[in-house]
């Protein structure tokens, strides 16, 4: 982990704790570069803020005026999609729609592949009516920013915002690092036990990053202390980027987000989505906030304006929970919030979360372990083997190896899973690659001759990251070749 406090124009806190990799021990400090995932949004919307200044685009143009080929599954909403509404996740989209476009890495999706998709969404809600953080959306904006501006997101935003603040290290993507040799790694839970895993690389069809601009910049809290002083502002901070006038804009909300009845730690009213940025109120003051997270890497910005105040904390591990009880025990300091254990809070969420989950795995597995039991030995795949088409996502292959049954994404190549016998024609599919923790139900449909005709899917754990998208895919049968893992 690595934290750094920004108070007053001055950095007075910057620090690395533990490492930067389980494999090499090197030590984590206040230049290790990370993945900041989410938080990277804050700093899309503030390259739209430039070109906001520069009377080169208003918030509230329409999208199709920059991208003609955008389209939603509504005409309606096509025709009425702003700009703003790319920022503030009150699109109508269910959360994380698409993201499997991007998750698990080198998919071979483009930003012409996303934007060209968008139209297959079945809206989850009404336009404009709720919130539903999304991911793809934010990719869109970028494309904004590319077509304006004439040049990539990646480069507009490293010599507009990165290279005026002085955050020399910092990129925005792993692969644009000047210097890589100060990079933690990233590290999940494999079936229980924490390793170093494969960091997040994008899309094999996305050489230049333009799918980046949702979650791509890598960078230090040494780096990142420099954003937090400019947007902070005050004596001592670097010079001011954008206007006034566009910068509340970026912290005024937008999209109202539900608050939970019941006590809170700083007496919290409201809670709300800006431009790239979460908004709440903390012991009578305002806080702007933004967590990010990637494979093997969380973050979280924090500032409270009125108190000149930023929290900044980078760690290389997927645990939300410890960089919300380190920033919270910051500001407990600051809001003068006394007799308060944080990391015991934050355990007990952790550990109730976990109970939640592994009840519904735990179940999953037992009736997984009876069907097996109860199947022949050699059981008969034919009626689900073929290939199954979505709009979005493409063709998945089911196909046996050996005695067992896989399912494998054309376009996702590291999407692949032994597909096993559950209940009737509902399956599960336990994920190759044991990091994702996403494994998921799939439920065949079957004809009148009982052979397959389409595949629905559904994450098993209600703990699934929200990137793993799979009720969003409805498979239909287009082949029953016998395809093998090679295709």
């Amino acid at each position: 982990m690595a934290v750094a406090v920004v108070k007053d124009g001055k950095v007075v806190m910057s620090k690395g704790y533990g490492v930067s990799s389980l494999k090499t021990k090197a030590p984590m400090d206040a230049n290790t570069l990370v993945g900041i995932a989410s938080n990277t949004k804050a700093f899309t919307t503030a390259a739209l803020g430039l070109l906001v200044d520069e009377g080169k685009l208003r918030w509230d143009d329409k999208v199709t005026d920059y991208i003609p080929e955008f389209k939603m599954y509504d005409p309606y909403v096509t025709a009425e999609f702003t700009v703003r509404d790319l920022l503030c996740h009150r699109s109508g989209l269910g959360l994380g729609a698409g993201d499997l476009m991007r998750y698990p890495d080198s998919t071979n999706f483009t930003v012409h592949d996303l934007i060209h998709n968008l139209r297959y969404f079945k809206p989850a809600s009404s336009f404009r009516s709720e919130y539903a953080y999304d991911n793809t959306l934010y990719i869109v904006a970028g494309e904004v920013v590319a077509r304006i501006a004439k040049q990539p997101w990646t480069s507009f935003v490293e010599t507009r915002l990165l290279q005026p603040l002085g955050m020399r290290r910092s990129a925005t993507s792993f692969s644009r690092l000047p210097d890589p040799t100060n990079v933690a790694d990233a590290h999940a839970s494999e079936d229980g036990k924490v390793r170093v895993v494969r960091r997040h690389l994008g899309s094999t069809a996305d050489p230049t990053g333009a799918m980046f601009s949702a979650g791509g910049i890598y960078s230090s809290v040494a780096d990142l202390s420099q954003w937090a002083l400019m947007l902070l502002g005050g004596p001592g901070a670097p010079a001011p980027l954008l206007k006034p006038a566009t910068q509340w804009e970026l912290w005024s909300p937008q999209t109202l987000k539900h608050l939970s009845p019941g006590p809170t730690f700083y007496n919290t009213h409201f809670a709300a989505y800006g431009l790239g940025w979460d908004l709440t109120d903390v012991g009578g003051f305002k806080q702007v906030s933004h967590t990010g997270g990637t494979v093997g890497m969380v973050t979280k910005v924090t500032l409270v304006p009125d108190l000149h105040l930023g929290i900044i904390v980078l760690t290389n591990q997927e645990e939300g929970l410890a960089f919300q009880a380190i920033t919270t025990s910051i500001m407990d300091h600051y809001l003068g919030v006394t007799g308060q254990d944080r990391v015991q809070t934050m355990l007990g969420y952790k550990q109730a979360s976990a109970a939640e989950s592994d009840k519904a795995t735990a179940a999953a597995w037992k009736q997984v372990a009876l069907a097996q039991r109860a199947a022949p030995k050699k059981a008969d795949y034919s009626a689900y083997i073929g290939r199954y088409h979505d709009a979005w996502l493409g063709d998945v292959n089911v196909y046996q190896q050996g005695p067992q049954l896989w399912l494998r994404a054309v376009r996702a190549p590291r999407l692949v899973g032994q597909v096993l016998p559950y209940r009737g024609s509902t399956c599960v599919v336990r994920w190759k690659l044991r990091s994702i923790n996403a494994d998921a139900f799939a439920t065949f449909t079957l004809d009148d001759q009982g052979r397959a005709s389409g595949l629905k899917m559904k994450p098993i754990s209600p703990a699934t990251d929200f990137s793993y998208d799979f009720q969003d895919l409805d498979f239909k049968r287009v082949t029953e070749s016998t395809a093998g893992a090679a295709q």
